[in-house]
């Protein structure tokens, strides 16, 4: 493991780090897995049961939580949020304060080669195809299909990527 000099990180006992893996400044991971090669970007925060595959870059500023698989040589963004409850409450339907057991975490998928444009919010229980583009500051609700192109908020499909040349 690498890390930028004079940087601030925060890595549980329980985080398994492949070989190679870069760490900037100010990074909080706990109970996750990054696998081997990665660079994860200052300010990322990674939590438990998270998964970053080989070859990856998370972005500075970055959040992936509890449930959220990234397969290996996906780019992720500055800023790209993953959300894993989409119905968030204060408190649960007996008015107390809400803990872990009132939800639901909900599964997220990003699979290999996918890129995650810089402010993306991709909510909960999706999966980004592989090969897949997801545009700068859109709102991801549902699955993107491999090799495509979506954006907006809501996250629509623009174009399809042609594997061999790019994009169509």
């Amino acid at each position: 493991m690498q890390t930028s000099s004079n940087s601030t990180l925060r890595v549980a006992p329980d985080v398994m780090l492949g070989r190679g893996v870069r760490l900037f400044g100010f990074v909080n991971l706990y109970g996750c897995t990054i696998g081997e090669d990665s660079r994860i970007g200052t300010f990322v925060e990674v939590q438990k049961g998270a998964r970053i595959g080989a070859r990856c870059k998370i972005s500075s500023h970055s959040f992936v939580c509890e449930g959220v698989t990234i397969e290996d040589e996906v780019f992720v963004g500055h800023g790209v949020m993953f959300i894993n409850d989409r119905f968030p409450r204060a408190v649960n339907d007996e008015g107390r304060p809400q803990t872990e057991d009132d939800w639901e975490c909900q599964r997220t998928v990003v699979r290999t080669g996918a890129t995650i444009g810089s402010g993306a919010t991709l909510l909960g229980g999706i999966t980004v195809g592989r090969g897949a583009m997801v545009g700068a500051g859109s709102v991801v609700t549902e699955d993107v299909p491999p090799q495509t192109v979506v954006a907006g908020n809501p996250a629509r499909m623009i174009r399809r990527i042609d594997s061999n040349k790019g994009s169509s």
